[in-house]
């Protein structure tokens, strides 16, 4: 193995270190204290958009050329981790950013990415992705959502489902049906479709179990003419760009699910150092100590493999599409399993809104 083997699989570089520390100041200061309200209420955390935005945090993939941060793919699973921590709903901010606009980056011409990027980099529009739909979301091959040629341009009809920050999002990356006889190989398109095109609506809100300060809605096409220029690509390779975008940012939900997990892991250490039970604090317990652990070992295992997929992101790795799904399963299942054991630690004060980790609990679900 010795001589062409690289162990070096990501570096974490100085400028990726204060990136850190910025983000978790920034998300101590002015997002852990909404999270609770913010899951609450369910709204949408304007305030918090607008700090992300002021630091640069809201989107920082978009390449320094139009206009962006240019961060790589560890600096957005940092941003995304350390958002997490506090509030799992607004890490949704930049995370659903980079998949809207991960299929411009991977599959669209010049003139799309310099019409679009800059103006989500700016801050002045989100990006949401649409692929699922009612009766196809793993099997996203049997889409039914059709686009139909006319005027120098395309009418979309049919509906996507499950579409995080509809509604609050001014730009969808919509993959549809150009071609029923050629399958999802030849056969479905990406478009760019805004939220003021004629003919575009969106659904009821979701009642969800968690990250109720990111809207999850359906959205609706009747009809919707949109130019010919906003296809992303050629004809027919929706699809394969649809696959590649996933590869990409399925990291970044591993990193959120790492970010919950750490979340829950610290207010479950603090507490059980301050609890006493039979005359001691129940960290000097055993069990406890077995527990906590156990919980910090399965949390830096997952960092390590969704940080690995990360840097697999940024090299466009060969090996991405199984790493990048790993990282996501591995620190998906692991966030459940420690946010369970964070409401088990604090006993009955677990089980209630007076501590976040209930919150938690329900919001690391939806990264399984």
């Amino acid at each position: 193995m010795a001589g062409n083997t690289d162990f070096r699989e990501f570096t974490l570089s100085e400028e990726h270190d204060a990136l850190r520390d910025a983000v978790h100041q920034l998300a101590t200061d002015k997002i852990a204290p909404r999270a609770a309200d913010i899951d609450e209420t369910g709204e949408f955390p304007w305030d918090v958009y607008e700090a992300l935005r002021a630091a640069g945090f809201h989107a920082i993939h978009i390449p320094e050329e139009y206009g962006g941060e240019g961060g790589d793919a560890l600096a957005a699973c940092i941003v995304i981790e350390e958002v997490a921590r506090a509030c799992a709903a607004s890490s949704l901010i930049p995370a659903v950013n980079k998949l809207g606009t991960m299929p411009l980056l991977v599959g669209a011409d010049e003139q799309l990415l310099k019409t679009y990027l800059p103006k989500v980099a700016s801050g002045e529009a989100m990006f949401s992705y649409a692929l699922s739909e009612r009766e196809a979301g793993s099997d996203a091959a049997s889409m039914k959502a059709r686009a139909v040629a006319k005027d120098d341009g395309w009418v979309l009809n049919g509906q996507k489902s499950w579409i995080s920050n509809a509604g609050v999002s001014k730009y969808y990356t919509v993959m549809v049906v150009t071609d029923p006889e050629k399958g999802p190989k030849g056969g479905i398109s990406a478009f760019v479709v805004h939220d003021d095109d004629p003919g575009f609506s969106l659904g009821t809100p979701e009642r969800k179990l968690g990250i109720h300060g990111s809207p999850t809605r359906e959205i609706l096409f009747d009809n919707c003419w949109i130019p010919g220029d906003r296809i992303v690509g050629e004809v027919g390779t929706g699809f394969q760009t649809a696959m590649k975008t996933l590869d990409h940012t399925r990291v970044t939900i591993g990193a959120q699910a790492v970010g919950i997990a750490q979340g829950a892991l610290d207010v479950a250490s603090a507490y059980v150092k301050d609890r006493q039970q039979f005359g001691k604090p129940i960290a000097s317990f055993q069990g406890i100590q077995f527990m906590i652990a156990d919980m910090a070992m399965k949390l830096e295992a997952a960092r390590q493999l969704v940080y690995v997929a990360a840097a697999k992101s940024e090299r466009g790795d060969p090996d991405l599409t199984f790493f990048g799904a790993a990282a996501k399963c591995f620190a998906s299942d692991m966030a459940m399993e420690i946010t369970t054991d964070a409401v088990q630690a604090l006993g009955g004060a677990g089980y209630t809104k007076d501590w976040p980790v209930e919150r938690y609990m329900r919001d690391a679900k939806i990264t399984q």
